[in-house]
């Protein structure tokens, strides 16, 4: 029986590349590999974008509550044999497609590798990832650095260079002037401490 991975970091620890250098690792050995993502990271459109500059396109762009399982099985049919599946960006899955992910390793007998985020910039886990935690078979975290040397474990969001610690769950890197910054802890809570002081004094002075 093949298995479930879910290997999981903050912004910026490689994720993509780590996938993308699986990806041809199997393909040098002659194997099928299949590559899929959420069409709500709509960072390189139907392409998985590494930050060292290596892209490659997807062969599933899936939509929320797409069945990646009969997707899966029909690609099988045609393919005839399909060694690995990898996943980017999983957090913006559903439970039930990330069910259907350990569906497809259990009862398909394929691999499958799952990258993507534990938490948001609220420390607030996303659903894929939840779910991911809960049942994949096997667990890895991809590490990374704060600017400070220390480990990082939180992702801090920025706009237009400032952290902020409000808004919507879902917002895109490099997207309407957002960007992502891993961060340890501490830097973590010093940067929400002073954010939450501008906060209360721009309403002290309306």
């Amino acid at each position: 029986m093949s298995k479930l991975y879910f290997r999981y970091g903050a912004m910026n620890c490689g994720k993509s590349t780590a996938l993308l250098q699986v990806a041809h690792n199997y393909e040098e050995r002659g194997m099928k590999v299949i590559l899929i993502k959420p069409r709500t990271d709509t960072k390189g459109g139907n392409f998985i974008v590494s930050r060292l500059g290596v892209i490659r396109e997807v062969d599933m762009l899936l939509e929320a509550g797409e069945d990646i399982y009969g997707n899966v099985k029909q690609l099988l049919q045609k393919e005839g044999k399909i060694d690995c599946i990898l996943a980017d960006e999983v957090q913006f899955f559903k439970r039930n497609q990330i069910d259907q992910l350990f569906a497809i390793a259990v009862k398909m007998d394929i691999p499958v590798i799952c990258y993507g985020l534990r938490t948001d910039f609220q420390m607030n886990g996303f659903e894929g990832s939840e779910r991911l935690l809960l049942i994949a078979h096997s667990l890895e975290e991809l590490k990374t650095i704060c600017t400070c040397g220390k480990k990082a474990l939180l992702n801090g969001r920025k706009i237009n260079n400032e952290f902020v610690f409000q808004g919507e769950q879902i917002a895109i890197d490099k997207e309407n002037n957002i960007e992502y910054q891993s961060l340890c802890p501490k830097c973590y809570f010093m940067y929400k401490e002073a954010y939450e002081a501008k906060m209360k004094n721009n309403e002290e002075v309306k």
